[in-house]
């Protein structure tokens, strides 16, 4: 088969399309046929050396892919070849066939098309397990995402306005801040303002329940401040850092907490396993997909062989919601 490598470390001009080895499938995994992947931001750091695919996984990049299925491994139950689904990967979704463990595998969402799916299934399991599952965004509370036209952002605009909640976002022009009202959201804020402030202006001084965010140390202290009473800060990328001071004091005062949670490197199994992260995002989020309140947004789609085309138009920003990678 072939498969897209990165020769070195460097930028999207590193990325070939390559003959490897096919993958075969083990006790426990499915084999798919892949129809199409997407570009995550951990993709390109990927690219770059800085983010290495976890011990015993796939060096190919790509977090997810749809398809159809080709071949089941020994014990593999409940699922049938020829079957359109998608995947949550560890690594492996930029190639002709990848290789899942059974229990990271969905079927396609009614209303979907095989190959937008692939654009779903790290964004839906990233925003269930943080929202949902671990900050329990409730009806009526309220909810701040930042970088609202990204993948994660465009769909968690919807996940919580389907749940109830009042939804803040952040964007950087008029366009993209216009892409997020359409979506859903209730407030839209400029990121280039100051966010805390005008987030406390539009909630009576009470700020967020709930916030998710990717800066990480950069937007640290002001997400602290941004959030309400028993708020919960999720932080799950660290685009502006690694390192900053956490004002405890300021948690105390509000009884709120600070949470990062990575999803790349979780095992199979366990309470806070992947499986149990997909079966809930099948279970809670698939029928909101299905009856038209959460659609995936996808900007552009490229072909899989000119993965680095795809790489360099995320690099270069203005993408709003998902680049597909399509064979």
């Amino acid at each position: 088969m072939h498969a897209i490598t990165a020769r070195e470390p460097g930028g999207p001009e590193v990325l070939e399309w390559t003959e490897v080895p096919d993958p075969e499938p083990g006790p426990g995994e499915v084999l798919v046929d892949v129809a199409a992947s997407a570009v995550n931001r951990a993709d390109l750091l990927q690219r770059q050396g800085n983010y290495p695919p976890p011990p015993g996984t796939s060096s190919t990049i790509g977090l997810e892919c749809s398809g159809r299925i080709e071949a089941l491994g020994e014990g593999v139950t409940g699922w049938t070849v020829g079957q359109e689904v998608c995947a949550l990967l560890a690594g492996g979704g930029y190639a002709e066939k990848a290789v899942v463990p059974a229990g990271q595998l969905l079927p396609v969402p009614d209303g979907v098309d095989v190959v937008t799916a692939g654009s779903l299934p790290e964004v839906a399991c990233t925003v269930w397990s943080n929202v949902v599952r671990q900050a329990r965004l409730a009806a009526g509370e309220t909810f701040l995402v930042h970088g609202g036209t990204s993948g994660i952002g465009t769909h968690a605009i919807q996940v919580a306005k389907a749940l109830g909640a009042r939804v803040a976002a952040t964007a950087g022009n008029p366009e993209r801040m216009q892409r997020c009202r359409d979506l859903g959201a209730d407030i839209v804020i400029d990121y280039h303002d100051d966010v805390t402030a005008r987030l406390k202006e539009e909630t009576d001084g009470r700020g967020a329940d709930v916030i998710l965010d990717n800066m990480g140390a950069k937007a640290l202290a002001a997400n602290v401040d941004a959030l309400a009473p028993d708020g919960r800060l999720m932080v799950i990328g660290m685009q502006g850092g690694a390192k900053a001071e956490l004002n405890l004091g300021a948690l105390l005062a509000k009884r709120a907490s600070v949470t990062a949670m990575g999803l790349r490197g979780r095992p199979l199994d366990g309470p806070n396993g992947k499986a149990a992260v997909v079966a809930g995002t099948r279970e809670q989020v698939w029928p909101l997909i299905a009856d038209g309140l959460v659609r995936p947004v996808v900007h552009a789609s490229v072909p899989l062989a000119e993965a680095g085309k795809a790489h360099a138009m995320l690099d270069a920003g203005g993408v709003v919601g998902k680049l597909l990678l399509v064979r």
